[in-house]
């Protein structure tokens, strides 16, 4: 069983790893969204209750799914993470969830494109927190 001192003892570490895939992605550094995952780490999408997208198996997929979307985008993107909240966690393993709101810049106009949750499966490796498992569930299509 979870206790308030685990999740206290673990969640700024956790929560870092999360904040750095976000700003990586809104850098548009599709390496540097690969480090915030476990080397034979997973995600998957699903848009407003459409088919499952992935999973994407693995450090290196992801990258590389991540370089695609983000050449096609021409817009600033802002992921805004919110209501995080760590579930599990124990010495070696993490789960959490939170919000997203997906907002973006283009031709001076702010946008909000799309809201969603994220879950997370989080694994320690050589003493750092790595999401081994991200799923993003995104309410709109966008």
């Amino acid at each position: 069983m979870t206790t308030v001192s685990d999740r206290a003892a673990h969640r700024g570490e956790i929560e870092d790893v999360l904040n750095a895939y976000a700003h990586a992605y809104d850098d548009r550094d599709a390496a540097a969204v690969g480090e915030a995952f476990a080397v034979d780490g997973t995600m998957s999408f699903r848009i407003a209750d459409g088919d499952l997208i992935g999973p994407f198996e693995g450090r290196e997929a992801i990258v590389a799914m991540m370089a695609a979307t983000l050449g096609g985008q021409t817009d600033q993107r802002r992921h805004l993470a919110s209501t995080f909240t760590l579930d599990h966690v124990d010495g070696e393993t993490a789960r959490a969830r939170s919000y997203l709101t997906l907002a973006a810049v283009a031709d001076g106009k702010l946008e909000v494109l799309t809201t969603g949750r994220y879950l997370d499966e989080l694994v320690r490796v050589d003493g750092a927190w790595l999401l081994s498992s991200r799923h993003l569930a995104l309410d709109l299509p966008f």
